[in-house]
């Protein structure tokens, strides 16, 4: 009993204080409905300890058509939001870009300026069933300008299932692998499910992100950080933990 007692003090001493997924900025994509949603979720994240949310909403041009300015205007809104509730909380902008034609084409100009985070980061996504035409000229084109390209949450990639040295090929070219949190409890399915626990095993994940969307993920969220497989994560040297 001693033992599993210092195993759950130490993982809670190192838990995450930063968040670098979420979408938290009502009115701009699929996340929160309301100011007053993001409100009870980010006051959630503060009562978890987190210090840090890095907001990301989806920049998709066929169906969120957000701009890096739209994102900006909306979370000064929120912000007033935040400094009335008296929160402690940082929340700063950035994105989940889409990867098509135009991202590459954004990251290909060098006088455009991508909503990175931290140490030049850029978080991106791709289609679930089938790898993007232009996935390895992306990362090629980011890499050239001095972006670090993060892949959310490659877990829930059905062609990484199929695929799995995709993943070291993408390791060996410069990405960082951010996993979804949720999917340590099976959330989206037991094949995201062992995806990410594959990744932890072989220690290639460099950055853990809620991906909350609403109430239900964050509920979601507060379970999955007794699962084992995020308490083995806590152990990599993420990079979370440096923003």
């Amino acid at each position: 009993m001693l033992n599993l007692f210092r195993k759950k003090n130490k993982a809670v001493a190192d838990n995450l204080s930063v968040d670098i997924h979420s979408h938290l900025l009502p009115g701009l994509d699929d996340g929160v409905d309301s100011f007053e949603q993001a409100i009870e979720i980010i006051k959630g994240f503060e009562a978890l300890g987190y210090k840090k949310l890095i907001t990301t909403p989806h920049i998709m041009p066929d169906f969120y058509r957000n701009s890096e300015t739209d994102i900006r205007k909306k979370l000064e809104e929120l912000k007033i939001h935040i400094r009335e509730e008296g929160i402690g909380v940082e929340v700063l902008p950035a994105a989940e870009y889409y990867l098509d034609e135009s991202l590459l084409a954004k990251v290909q100009d060098e006088n455009y300026e991508l909503l990175t985070f931290g140490n030049n980061y850029l978080l991106f996504e791709t289609a679930f069933m089938n790898e993007p035409f232009y996935l390895k000229e992306f990362v090629f084109a980011a890499k050239a300008r001095g972006i670090n390209p993060v892949m959310a949450h490659p877990e829930r990639y059905a062609y990484m299932h199929t695929n799995p040295e995709l993943i070291d090929d993408l390791l060996d070219r410069g990405v960082l692998l951010q996993v979804n949190i949720n999917s340590f409890t099976g959330y989206y399915s037991k094949d995201v499910k062992k995806s990410a626990e594959k990744l932890i095993d072989k220690g290639t994940v460099h950055f853990l992100g809620s991906d909350c969307h609403n109430m239900k993920h964050f509920n979601t969220l507060q379970k999955a950080r007794t699962e084992k497989y995020y308490l083995r994560a806590l152990e990599l040297p993420l990079i979370n933990h440096n923003l």
